[in-house]
């Protein structure tokens, strides 16, 4: 058998999460992912299969000086997910690490959140 390379086992891990981990309208999925340039966050509602809102490190609200995929530029990010969340009237969501490790940017973006106000 073939090794797998680390997009493919990322991917696995990914299918594995999403069997367990479902948005609601009243509890959105939280899904990261994460290039070697850039962050992204959606907010899902899996039931009516709808992304609410989806921010990245690409928004004109944080190109100033943030930029990459980087432990400060999660924390940004974290905080206008907060924002445009409040804004809808979401407090509490389901966090989907997107198969990836929970330390260094999603663990930032996810802390980030908490502070803000969101409830996982």
């Amino acid at each position: 058998m073939a090794r797998l390379d680390r997009h493919e086992q990322r991917e696995r891990r990914h299918r594995r999460i999403r069997q367990k981990v479902r948005g609601t309208a009243e509890r959105p999925r939280l899904c990261i992912y994460k290039s070697l340039r850039y962050i992204y966050a959606q907010v899902i509602d899996d039931e009516a299969s709808r992304t609410l809102f989806a921010v990245s490190t690409l928004d004109k609200a944080l190109k100033n000086g943030r930029s990459g995929c980087n432990v400060a530029s999660a924390k940004a990010l974290g905080q206008l997910v907060v924002a445009r969340a409040k804004s809808q009237g979401i407090s509490r969501v389901v966090f989907d690490r997107g198969g990836y490790l929970y330390h260094g940017v999603v663990k930032a973006l996810a802390e980030s959140c908490r502070e803000g106000g969101l409830e996982f």
